[in-house]
């Protein structure tokens, strides 16, 4: 007959929670899983569990310091709790909605995921691979202040030498020339650089 199991075993538990098997091992041996009647881990209550069990402010005897045992812990601000929210949804993990629905886990992975970006970008800008913002913008306003000036005087440049090829009068050449440039000049001024 064979026995049917009701949960996972500890490798499948292991490879669900991301932890190696000794974790599993150790978390079982010291009762922070919750097991089903035919010795298989019960994955979601065990989640809840070892979430709990990692949350400081849930671990009995265990006080931040300053923090006396009758007193309660402050509320976690909306915007530390959106910030970390936000950090999971980016990297495909779950998301607190509240800061009562947030585990200490969560909000240590939301920090090691920023700390991780920031390692990066930092590396990317040793490398010469991202450049600083305001220095991005202000070249590209200066680029664009070059173009325009350098359009700008472009007909007056040229309507001579085009009105002698048309058989024109220089000055009404160069009028209507300037009329046009500086309308499709006033269009690309429309044009804003979005800088991500």
């Amino acid at each position: 007959m064979t026995i049917q199991r009701h949960g996972m075993s500890e490798r499948e538990y292991a490879a669900h929670a991301g932890i190696s098997r000794g974790a599993v091992q150790k978390a079982r041996a010291s009762g922070r899983l919750v097991l089903h009647a035919d010795g298989s881990i019960d994955a979601a209550a065990s989640d809840a569990r070892r979430a709990q069990a990692t949350d400081p402010s849930m671990q009995r005897g265990r006080h931040s310091p300053g923090h006396s045992p009758g007193t309660t812990l402050r509320p976690v601000p909306d915007t530390a709790v959106g910030a970390v929210a936000e950090t999971l949804r980016e990297q495909g993990l779950p998301a607190p909605q509240a800061a009562g629905g947030m585990t200490y886990l969560q909000a240590r992975t939301a920090n090691e995921v920023l700390k991780a970006q920031e390692r990066k970008m930092r590396l990317q800008k040793l490398r010469g691979e991202l450049v600083d913002r305001a220095r991005a913008v202000a070249m590209v306003f200066r680029l664009a202040r070059q173009e325009r000036d350098a359009w700008a005087g472009w007909p007056a440049r040229v309507a001579a030498m085009m009105a002698a090829e048309l058989g024109l009068d220089p000055h009404a050449m160069q009028t209507v020339l300037e009329t046009y440039i500086r309308q499709h000049l006033d269009e690309l001024a429309d044009v804003r650089p979005e800088l991500g």
